[in-house]
């Protein structure tokens, strides 16, 4: 066995994604032996490429955000917000028959309360994390600009901003001629606009993942690059065989794999529905345009996000698992249609990428021990929210490996209710 050689290291991280490396500086932290694990890098896959939101208001679950309705336009357009490869329909199926009924009024408020406790926990941990970790310059405060091409598309969307009074979510709804203060330079096509203030983005997420990391070793978190075969009990300890050859051995497990992380929980007798959002980007030079603040194009499923390093056009979901080749198509269709919203925009000099998104049918993470064990714990299928949820994540894993008492309920992130 070798993790620090001399003995079993007290925890092993699966997963140097933002979840992966905010779980290891809460335990690091804590005086805790972390070691984390990852084919890669640190945030080197989907947690590079994401939008740079902390999206703290975003509570809504995806089946309830209008979602359902849209489905059929969707799926005609190949290129449109959803795609789903007619070949991968039939093994999809079950998962999509969750989350229609994840959508059902009885899943309502449920969904809702549980999604915005863990937000609300979420702006909280992250505050005090990037305070304790000195990452507070990557944040950014200026909201978002929720945009609407029809009277009829604003007055769609006015169930969920109400859903959002709730839980003191603060937003304005915008006229037309208010648009330009907001966002100099957008296409005249939009007739309404909804800015929330309280909306956050950082400056790059790569960059601010691999600061946290820096963080976590300060504290003796160490990285290991290597390939997780296969994760079992062994004894007194978990086993964790890399395709490499290696065995590395621990006292505590977190599988915080992202849209892998299923597989390995099916070793611990775990089948979580877990499905695999594809999203797509590109990243223009950072002069491309000057971009205020996050811009929101909910019917087309994409933003547009001012980065330090660039700006960032992405978003869309492509159901389609983890083997299929991307699809690049998808990212030059939104580009297209940020060139119509923003006339003047210089698409030229693009990085193109796509990422993986783990996601649940009812849009919630599994954040939980596994089933009949007290060594093994699940933090995935965060979907689009990975980044704003992490540092909430890594608190409630921390409190869990401790033994204290979460600081929200955990019941509706458990891996048994599906």
């Amino acid at each position: 066995m070798e993790f620090g050689k001399d003995r079993a290291n007290d925890i092993a991280v699966i997963g140097a994604g933002i979840v992966g490396i905010a779980i290891a500086a809460h335990l690091a932290e804590a005086g805790l032996r972390v070691e984390v694990i990852d084919r890669t890098g640190i945030c080197e896959e989907t947690s590079s490429g994401n939008a740079a939101a902390f999206a703290f208001s975003d509570v809504l679950p995806l089946a309830q955000k209008g979602m359902l309705a849209q489905v059929p336009k969707w799926l005609a357009d190949p290129l449109g917000p959803l795609a789903i490869p007619p070949a991968y329909l039939p093994r999809l199926l079950p998962w999509l028959y969750r989350f229609w009924r994840a959508g059902a009024p009885s899943q309502y408020e449920g969904g809702l309360k549980a999604q915005a406790a863990l937000m609300k926990l979420a702006e909280a941990e992250w505050a005090e994390l990037m305070e304790r970790s000195g990452t507070g310059h990557m944040l950014r405060q200026d909201g978002s600009l929720e945009l609407y091409e029809s009277q009829a598309e604003f007055e769609a969307s006015l169930p969920g901003w109400a859903a959002r009074d709730r839980f003191g979510i603060e937003y304005r709804h915008l006229k037309q001629e208010e648009l330009a203060a907001h966002q100099p330079g957008l296409w005249s096509g939009f007739v309404r606009g909804t800015f929330v203030p309280g909306w956050k983005t950082v400056t790059d997420p790569k960059l601010l993942g691999q600061a946290i990391w820096r963080h976590a070793e300060q504290h003796g978190a160490k990285f290991t690059q290597g390939d997780v075969a296969l994760a079992m009990p062994a004894k007194g300890h978990i086993a964790i065989q890399l395709r490499q050859g290696r065995t590395i051995a621990a006292q505590k497990l977190i599988i915080a794999a992202g849209a892998w992380s299923h597989l390995l929980a099916r070793q611990f007798g775990d089948l979580v529905p877990l499905e695999t959002e594809r999203g797509y980007n590109t990243t223009l030079p950072a002069g491309a345009f000057d971009v205020k603040r996050q811009l929101i194009f909910s019917r087309h499923g994409f933003v547009v996000t001012p980065l330090a390093t660039g700006l960032r056009i992405g978003g869309a979901v492509e159901l389609a698992g983890l083997k299929r080749k991307p699809n690049f198509d998808r990212a030059k269709a939104m580009l297209a249609k940020a060139k119509t919203f923003l006339p003047g925009l210089d698409t030229s000099g693009g990085r193109e990428w796509m990422g993986y998104r783990p996601s649940l049918p009812d849009s919630l993470p599994v954040i939980s021990r596994a089933s009949g064990r007290s060594d093994v714990f699940y933090a995935f299928g965060h979907g689009h929210l990975g980044l704003t949820q992490s540092a909430a994540t890594g608190a409630l894993i921390r409190d869990l490996v401790l033994g204290r008492n979460p600081a929200i309920d955990l019941a509706p992130f458990s891996p048994q209710r599906f």
